[in-house]
């Protein structure tokens, strides 16, 4: 439960932090998909360990937060996750899911301002 929370914890500084630089939504982007690397890399060494894990909705959550480029590179530099068909199916939903809101964020600004 504490290793959850501290992603967590990570998570909001991360965004506190991309708020105060310029391009928040691009620093946002950088900031999240370098911490899910990280957050990768750990699950994937505690994995080796037998310690603690981080749960797969932690994982799912920071992809779709913004984190994906970052999980998709520490998916294939560790080796982590890239077996588990039901954690790869629903990690690409996450994926299209963010694009999608992406999308729909960047036409309405477009559109209605």
């Amino acid at each position: 439960m504490k290793l959850n929370l501290l992603c967590y914890l990570l998570m909001a500084l991360t965004a506190m932090g991309s708020t105060l630089l310029p391009h928040p939504l691009v620093m946002w982007f950088l900031l999240a998909s370098v911490l899910t690397f990280l957050i990768y890399g750990a699950d994937k060494l505690a994995a080796r360990k037998a310690w603690r894990r981080v749960p797969e909705s932690t994982l799912l959550l920071f992809g779709f937060a913004g984190g994906w480029p970052g999980a998709i590179a520490g998916q294939h530099i560790f080796r982590h996750k890239t077996q588990k068909q039901p954690f790869r199916r629903y990690f690409m939903i996450s994926v299209v899911l963010n694009i999608a809101v992406l999308m729909a964020v960047y036409w309405f600004r477009t559109n209605v301002m």
